[in-house]
């Protein structure tokens, strides 16, 4: 039988026709050993952009991609539980809830992701540790979930290479909001990870990649059904990305952030909520019981602390990071604050917010970019805050006085500031 062409397989899903299980099988190998060229599988993202796919052709995309490379098998006296965010700005949850669920029993692969778009990414944040390593061999990926319940890397070359490529294109041809796209590369990695359940965090609002409650609810329903009938128990979470996460955004300022709140030095009200609630659903699914009272006392007792700094050493970083993280973390030479008016924050585009990280030199704009992990924004003010003379919005970390003023005149037009508080939306916003 004749190879098909990938021009043709892209036309057809172009003009609307769903593919079959054979035409997406040829499109991820060709895209795994580079057989088929960026331009096709970057038309082909932009197709499935516009036109979807049926349940069936996410999920076949899923098991191709999934099957791309290597999958891994665990035997642990313990579930092995992970769970993966749809990216926002300071979304450093993971940071926090790897080591917290470990503390409580469970078992954590986490394979995460680079910035994408003007979001942070998770192995970006891991990488501004020196000396951590954030793609290790899968002989040190294994021994550390062992030895220490969790590990929170990038995915190795021979896990779900498929989607590393597609990831990378996906960043740069604008079409990563697509729900079949971002469904397929999630569950992807973790089918390849072999974990027993995953929970989702699924963002909305105006630093989410998807801004409406519909689309957030569409894609949380597209990953839980497809993860279900691959065998893998999952639950979403719909969480709030009307303003920034936390009050850091930027990587080494939000590492900072992460070890502050293990330590219980700070814990800023909706990044603990969704945190614990995230934490939460992850030991109902690995059906540890009384899992609130759990979560609580690991976070109280530096049960979860302990194991942040034990996963760091166990991967190269430095063994006194959560005692002297000031030492180790990278610093900007400019910290300057941005004074946006007085008033009270009523609305923030935090999309905006994010690609101000980005221009700082935080973020990437092509998968080749370097990535400055000592800028971003911290002190950041929430929505219904007041502002003003003696407190500014944010405090800027930059390279340089002329970054540090172009990022002021952005976030100027980013933030609107009024007299009264707007009415808040609760943190968690869903259930899936």
């Amino acid at each position: 039988m004749a190879r098909p062409f990938p021009q043709d397989i892209v036309r057809r899903k172009r003009d609307g026709y769903a593919l079959s299980d054979g035409d997406i099988r040829f499109m991820i190998e060709g895209l795994t050993d580079g057989t088929i060229s960026d331009g096709q599988i970057a038309a082909f993202a932009m197709a499935v952009y516009f036109v979807g796919m049926k349940p069936g052709e996410t999920a076949a995309l899923t098991r191709a991609m999934a099957d791309s490379g290597r999958s891994l098998s665990w035997k642990l006296p313990g579930p092995v539980i992970d769970k993966h965010s749809t990216g926002g700005v300071g979304d450093k949850v993971s940071l926090m809830l790897a080591p917290i669920a470990a503390a409580c029993g469970l078992f954590v692969p986490m394979l995460s992701g680079r910035a994408l778009g003007h979001t942070g990414g998770t192995l970006d944040k891991m990488d501004s540790i020196p000396g951590y390593a954030s793609q290790p061999d899968i002989a040190l990926f294994r021994k550390t979930v062992s030895g220490v319940g969790c590990a929170i890397i990038g995915q190795t070359g021979d896990i779900a290479p498929a989607d590393r490529r597609l990831y990378a294109l996906r960043d740069v041809t604008a079409t990563v909001e697509s729900v079949p796209l971002i469904t397929a590369s999630i569950l992807s990695k973790k089918l390849a990870a072999g974990s027993d359940g995953l929970v989702m965090d699924v963002k909305v609002g105006s630093g989410a990649f998807l801004p409406s409650i519909a689309e957030a609810k569409g894609l949380a329903s597209s990953i839980v059904s497809v993860a279900r009938a691959a065998g893998l128990n999952s639950r979403a979470l719909i969480t709030d990305m009307n303003q920034v996460l936390g009050d850091t955004a930027g990587n080494a300022l939000e590492v900072r952030e992460a070890i502050d709140y293990l330590t219980g030095k700070r814990r800023e009200p909706r990044l603990d909520t969704v945190t614990q609630t995230l934490a939460v659903e992850m030991l109902k699914l690995g059906g540890i019981v009384d899992p609130a009272a759990k979560v609580k006392r690991a976070l109280d007792s530096g049960a979860a602390a302990e194991r942040f700094a034990r996963m760091v050493r166990a991967l190269g970083g430095p063994a006194d990071l959560v005692e002297r993280p000031d030492r180790h973390l990278p610093k900007a030479p400019v910290v300057r604050p941005a004074k946006l008016g007085r008033g009270v924050v009523t609305q923030m585009d935090v999309a905006a917010v994010g690609r101000v990280v980005l221009a700082l030199g935080g973020g990437r704009r092509l998968p080749t970019d370097g990535i400055d992990h000592a800028v971003g924004l911290s002190e950041v003010a929430g929505l219904g805050e007041a502002i003003g003379t003696t407190r500014p919005f944010c405090l800027i970390h930059a390279r340089s006085e002329q970054d540090a003023a172009q990022a002021e005149a952005a976030l100027k037009s980013a933030v609107r500031i009024g007299k009264a508080a707007p009415r808040s939306r609760p943190p968690v916003v869903s259930r899936r």
